[in-house]
């Protein structure tokens, strides 16, 4: 009981050392506590308490990074009440972003938890698997942790870049003091990572009898993300883009991509299900974080999503935060001239559709599914339409709100009290997301006519999304394939590519990490923040001779600005930086 010892010592010291007395300890079990050693013995245990660490995020350390994949990007604005409202407000500005926030500590610590669990199970799988599961179930519960220590090393080579390989030999030897997050290069922990992958791809079926659990498609799905990843380049803009393209790497994701082509998923045939709850492990969904409502599991409050916690509606849910809200930027993203993008003018007005108000600009169905209106209904329902009124702070905000993490509202509220949680699977991967990404890597491999093939198929279905649930915005809804001429040349392609991908993703934690993967940005980002400091909405005004005024919002951008060479990566947490002195490096710029 050596660690129960230490703190019984620490008690003393701090107390004047008053048990001057005792030349002994007490040596007693702590309750509520279980024995490692005994925890060791049973394997499977250990590999659903490293299951168990998928979901155990909050809104301070979101697992799904919506924070930084999406509000550090040109899709989305902090919202909340107020700039101070959280510490989120420097990843939508980067100007000012440093190293101390403590949102980037919590998350890297409690990544490194959920990996210290994965390497604690293989420890007890190793040991005592075989005896106590058999060599089949073992192997298949080994690939399945490799799997889920690969999950979550992904996320910390996404958000900060140089970080300590941390695994079960580092655990056993007692060294992870020792081990600097330089000891391997970025493209060395990226093959660490394909290989915790591959070990997984290696011996997991393509169908597990437990829903939830890791397979091999699920492993084949990320194996092409960590190709596509590497494909690009570095991840800083000087050494990434078009003319750093690898193509063998492309070769990779084609052929990943090939093995989630060919298995049991595809297309939901309604884009709108597949952000509703009775849908979350539809054929849609190659992997998902699991949740669940007190009706699933009989409990208090169920499993809920507790990354997306801040993110309902204000005066919609009984207390909704307001948080996450789509920019002004993405909803023009969704005009559409004779049923395809408007790439080169999206941008050139503020404006937006307006229920009842007639008007020659159309958009793409996936806009009343993503993004919540004035004067639309939440999530479908007309009793719960929305007005001006929802929203905490418009002057800085404006008045958009998020629809993909939320249910229905007459559904209720998995979580009630000071703010709201809903039982809302996280897709980690999803059958859409899977193929753009195979697009993706067949126009960089010359092969356009399959990449249109692709993008056509997420159209359709997009074309096919409205009756069912956005029937109050057909007339607003216009939507096209693409002719084969926007396929003849690699360029116009990848354009196409590129906004395919923030359409059908948008508001799903990606649209930052796409950006930095293709080498574009600052540019992208810095013409957008002066878009978005410039972006109104009329608003209601019976003081005014129009009736209107217009309303300007996101003037904070004013002062932002994100610098290539140093803000494509999360800055090392200023706490982590110095929990052993000299052992880490920071990233380069901070």
């Amino acid at each position: 009981m050596k660690l129960f010892k230490l703190y019984i010592m620490s008690l003393a010291a701090a107390g004047g050392m008053m048990l001057t007395a005792c030349d002994s300890f007490i040596d007693v079990p702590p309750t509520g506590v279980i024995d490692e050693k005994e925890a060791y013995k049973e394997p499977d245990k250990m590999v659903n308490a490293a299951y168990a660490m998928l979901g155990d995020c909050w809104y301070s350390y979101p697992f799904n990074l919506w924070p930084y994949g999406d509000l550090g990007s040109d899709d989305c604005v902090k919202g909340g009440w107020g700039l101070g409202d959280t510490g989120y407000h420097p990843m939508e500005i980067w100007s000012n972003l440093t190293s101390t926030p403590g949102e980037l500590d919590e998350l890297w610590y409690r990544l490194y938890c959920a990996i210290s669990r994965c390497n604690r199970a293989i420890v007890a799988l190793n040991e005592y698997g075989p005896a106590v599961l058999g060599q089949e179930t073992t192997a298949q519960r080994l690939g399945e942790v490799h799997f889920l220590r690969g999950h979550f090393y992904f996320k910390l080579l996404t958000m900060f870049r140089q970080v300590p390989w941390i695994d079960e030999n580092v655990m056993e030897n007692g060294t992870w003091e020792q081990t600097p997050n330089n000891q391997y290069t970025y493209q060395e922990l990226f093959g660490k990572v394909i290989g915790e992958f591959k070990a997984a791809y290696d011996v997991l079926p393509a169908e597990m009898q437990d829903g939830g659990r890791a397979d091999r498609v699920a492993a084949a799905a990320y194996l092409a993300k960590c190709y596509l990843t590497l494909a690009w380049g570095d991840g800083y803009e000087a050494t990434t883009g078009t003319a750093h393209i690898n193509t063998e790497y492309m070769k990779k994701v084609k052929e990943y991509t090939d093995v989630v082509k060919n298995s049991r998923f595809d297309y939901l045939e309604d884009f709108g299900d597949i952000f509703l709850p009775e849908y979350k492990n539809s054929k849609e969904s190659v992997f998902a974080v699991q949740t669940s409502s007190y009706e699933d599991d009989n409990t208090r409050f169920g499993r809920c999503n507790w990354s997306n916690t801040l993110n309902g509606c204000w005066q919609i849910w009984s207390c909704g935060w307001d948080c996450h809200k789509p920019s002004q930027n993405l909803v023009c993203a969704f005009k559409t001239k004779n049923g395809l993008p408007m790439f080169d003018d999206y941008d050139n007005d503020y404006s937006y559709p307006e229920a009842g108000v007639a008007s020659s600009q159309k958009w793409d169905p996936r806009l009343f599914h993503t993004v919540g209106m004035p004067s639309f209904p939440y999530k479908y329902e007309a009793e719960y339409t929305l007005t001006i009124a929802n929203t905490r702070d418009p002057n800085d905000y404006g008045y958009y709100t998020s629809l993909k993490e939320v249910p229905q509202r007459s559904k209720g509220e998995t979580f009630e009290g000071s703010w709201q949680a809903f039982a809302m699977n996280d897709y980690v991967f999803r059958y859409s997301d899977v193929m753009l990404m195979r697009a993706e890597a067949l126009i960089e491999l010359d092969e356009l006519p399959e990449a249109r093939t692709i993008i056509n198929d997420i159209r359709r279905r997009a074309a096919n999304s409205v009756e069912k649930h956005i029937g109050y915005a057909r007339d607003f809804c216009e939507i096209s394939l693409y002719p084969a001429s926007y396929f003849n040349d690699k360029e116009t392609a990848r354009k196409c590519l590129q906004w395919e991908r923030r359409l059908e993703m948008a508001m799903e934690s990606s649209r930052y990490f796409d950006l930095r993967r293709w080498g574009i940005a600052s540019e992208v980002l810095n013409e957008y923040f002066a878009y978005e400091s410039n972006a109104y909405r009329s608003v209601p005004d019976s003081n005014s001779p129009t009736g209107y005024t217009d309303v300007r919002f996101g003037q904070y951008y004013n002062d932002a600005h994100y610098t290539s060479g140093k803000n494509e990566f999360y800055p090392i947490p200023y706490n982590q930086l110095y929990y052993v002195p000299g052992l880490y490096v920071q990233n380069k710029g901070y």
